[in-house]
C-alpha cells in the first residue's frame, strides 16, 4: 500500500473520531445537531475511504458481491417450510437420544458401579 493510501486510511480515521467527538461535545438538548455531527464524520470518512485505493477495491468487491448474491437460487415457501420441519425432527431426535443415552450411563454409574440408586 502506497503512503498515500496509509495518509488517507488514517484521515478517514480521524473523521470518524472527529464524528464521535463531535456527538459528544454537542449538548444533549440538541439530538439532532448530535446526530449531524456524528453522521458528517461518517459520510467525509466514507468520502476519504472511496478516493483511496483500498476504498476502491472494496467498493469493487461489495459490488461483485451483489452481483453474485442476485444469482443465488432461493427456496420456495413449500421447501423452506419442509427444510425448517427436518431441522426440527432431526434435533427432537437427537435430543431424544442424548437423554437416553445420558439415563443409561446414570443408571449404569449410579446404580449399578456405584450402588447408590
Amino acid at each position: 500500500m502506497e503512503m498515500q493510501d496509509k495518509l488517507k486510511l488514517l484521515l478517514a480515521a480521524l473523521l470518524v473520531v472527529a464524528g464521535i467527538a463531535g456527538f459528544y461535545l454537542v449538548p444533549e438538548g440538541q439530538g439532532f445537531l448530535r446526530a449531524i455531527a456524528f453522521v458528517a464524520g461518517l459520510l467525509a470518512a466514507g468520502v476519504v475511504m472511496w478516493l483511496s485505493t483500498p476504498g476502491r477495491a472494496f467498493v469493487g468487491y461489495a459490488q461483485e458481491s451483489v452481483v453474485e448474491a442476485k444469482k443465488v437460487v432461493w427456496p420456495t415457501r413449500k421447501e423452506a417450510t419442509q427444510m425448517t420441519g427436518l431441522v426440527f425432527l432431526f434435533v427432537l431426535v437427537l435430543a431424544l437420544f442424548m437423554w437416553i443415552v445420558d439415563s443409561g450411563l446414570s443408571w449404569l454409574f449410579y446404580d449399578i458401579l456405584l450402588g447408590r440408586g
